[in-house]
């Protein structure tokens, strides 16, 4: 059973919430703790008047080093909503969007919603049931595309993905 995998309302709201996180992310912020293929990092953002934290984790395919996933969790400033956000390189196809597969099961679709010079992020609010998915699971594959032919799947360990979410700061 597919579960929606795209919320319209997160590319505006993710965007404003929290900095944009790459790849370079782990040298600003300071690693909290780690839940095994997860860190949580934190920073404080300039102009912020709190830490801001965020669960991430950095894949790259491993038949192509030049293909690597920054893939972030973070909650909203108001601490109402969990966002994940997708860091894919420059030179993916945007229209396509981005895969999910979780253990095999086809997840959905996220499409991106901008590019900045360290690549394009795709964003979705993290519902119930996709945190409950991940949290049970053992694999995510995001799969990003070069040509409209070309899904190139990008392997995310979910082990320590439970703790992780739950030790995220509120």
């Amino acid at each position: 059973m597919s579960m929606p995998f795209l919320k319209c309302a997160a590319a505006a709201l993710a965007i404003t919430v929290f900095p944009v996180l790459s790849a370079h992310a782990q040298q600003s912020g300071t690693v909290r703790s780690t839940h095994g293929a997860w860190s949580i990092l934190c920073d404080t953002p300039a102009g912020a008047s709190s830490e801001q934290c965020a669960m991430m984790q950095n894949v790259v395919a491993e038949d192509r080093p030049e293909m690597g996933l920054s893939v972030v969790v973070l909650r909203t400033a108001d601490g109402k909503a969990e966002i994940l956000r997708v860091l894919a390189p420059l030179g993916v196809l945007l229209p396509n969007g981005l895969g999910l597969n979780v253990d095999g099961e086809d997840i959905g679709r996220a499409y991106f919603v901008r590019c900045f010079q360290d690549g394009c992020y795709a964003e979705v609010i993290l519902e119930d049931q996709l945190v409950e998915t991940f949290k049970s699971g053992e694999s995510a594959t995001f799969i990003v595309f070069q040509t409209p032919e070309e899904g190139i799947g990008i392997p995310v360990d979910l082990n320590g993905f439970a703790e992780g979410f739950d030790a995220l700061p509120r």
